[in-house]
């Protein structure tokens, strides 16, 4: 046993540091697209600028009419938000921070302050070149798209094919489905996989073969849904009718896990767009009854309410098909994310994953992983010394593996294969 002032720990806690940023990393939920989907895969400084954190946070210091924002080009947009929040006050919350970050790492100087340069210098990119660029700074190795057959701009690409880049893997997300039934019901009516919209046996049947289709097209690693915090299971209402009649059974047969992404408040503010979404409290029964009535389908949850971290933590080590990720939009800030990561070490052991991303903007990546990976070395060093001092001792080969379970192997176990 050793001393907690024993130099020694000094050492530890850079040994931890190296092996946490020298880790490849399998970023497990974005929004970033493949290459070959051309315009949809967003990226440079103008995408930064009009990212939605930094929309939201921009209109805070003017009063130009929401209407009136939204009418101005994208270049537009960015010079407002390049001018309240970059040149008259510093840049201090995390989005804005990370737009200095991502800039210095590329090997730019945001501190010249000059958005016509920083535009010129990008505009010589090619889209593949940065990908690859922004891959590597961010220590990389595969990314996990969001992807959804009812997106009328995406489902095209899908449907027409393309020659994937093998670091852009897919994710199939199904939120009308489970949100909007109605809305749903249509369009699968309108592609042929059912005859009404009626909640019944045909067109569970119908729903089924529709997942079958999607997944093999895109080739997804997992099932996911964004879902509110008045979410409930097992109820009467269409969320529930169709979770048992067609998404789990699809997730048993296939094996493929389903991402219950749980507490976002839509519209809180539409004037915003979709920067005017919120957060509420979300009641966590409803994952306990469908880890335990299902305990054959694997279910990957986070949430967005930090109020329910602690019980998602204590749900998890009641149900091993439950597996936790992410910190999760406005949960996305280093003093939250230290402490969730904390919390779930200290309860769950290395079987999380306590990070993903949730990029929108390609460049976004080489910010989250960075602040992230700071973060997640503070807490795993103080975790190590904790285990010296109280008597055991951590090889660095150990440490090395610790840090892969964390940054991706835990949830490629879970997933049951390669990713």
């Amino acid at each position: 046993m050793i001393s907690r002032e024993d130099p020694a720990l000094d050492s530890l806690s850079s040994l931890v540091e190296r092996s946490v940023f020298s880790a490849p990393v399998f970023d497990i939920h974005t929004h970033l697209f493949d290459p070959a989907f051309g315009s949809l895969l967003l990226w440079g400084i103008d995408e930064q600028l009009v990212y939605h954190y930094l929309v939201a946070e921009a209109f805070r210091y003017h009063e130009l009419p929401y209407d009136a924002f939204w009418r101005l080009s994208t270049r537009q947009q960015a010079d407002l938000v390049w001018k309240y929040l970059f040149q008259e006050r510093s840049p201090l919350s995390e989005a804005a921070r990370g737009v200095v970050t991502s800039l210095h790492r590329l090997g730019l100087d945001p501190r010249e302050r000059d958005l016509p340069a920083l535009r010129k210098w990008f505009a010589d990119w090619k889209a593949e070149d940065f990908a690859s660029r922004c891959l590597d700074l961010a220590g990389i190795r595969s990314v996990c798209m969001t992807n959804s057959p009812f997106d009328d701009l995406e489902r095209p690409v899908w449907e027409r094919g393309f020659s994937r880049d093998p670091r852009f893997v897919a994710a199939l997300r199904i939120d009308p489905l489970l949100v909007a039934w109605p809305d749903a019901a249509s369009r699968l009516r309108d592609w042929g996989y059912i005859d009404c919209s009626d909640i019944d046996g045909r067109s569970m049947d119908g729903c089924r073969r529709f997942l079958v289709d999607w997944a093999k097209r895109i080739q997804a690693r997992y099932v996911m849904v964004s879902l509110p915090p008045t979410f409930r299971y097992p109820d009467n209402g269409p969320t529930s009718q169709v979770l048992d009649g067609a998404v789990l059974p699809f997730c048993r047969e296939s094996g493929l896990p389903l991402a219950l992404m749980i507490g976002v408040k839509r519209g809180v503010n539409p004037a915003l767009r979709l920067a005017g979404d919120g957060v509420g409290r979300s009641d966590l029964s409803a994952l306990e009854h469908l880890c335990g009535a299902h305990p054959e389908v694997r279910f990957c949850a986070t949430v967005l309410a930090r109020e329910n971290q602690h019980e998602l933590c204590v749900l998890a080590r009641k149900y091993r098909n439950l597996h936790v990720f992410g910190c999760w939009w406005f949960t996305n800030v280093p003093s939250i994310i230290e402490e969730m990561t904390r919390m779930r070490l200290e309860l769950l052991g290395l079987s999380f994953t306590p990070q993903h991303s949730d990029a929108r903007v390609l460049d976004q990546v080489i910010y989250k992983w960075e602040h992230s990976r700071r973060v997640i070395a503070r807490v795993l060093a103080e975790k190590y010394r904790d285990l010296a001092c109280a008597g055991w001792r951590v090889s660095e080969a150990e440490i090395q593996q610790d840090v892969a379970e964390l940054l991706g192997g835990a949830f490629q176990r879970f997933l049951g294969g390669p990713c």
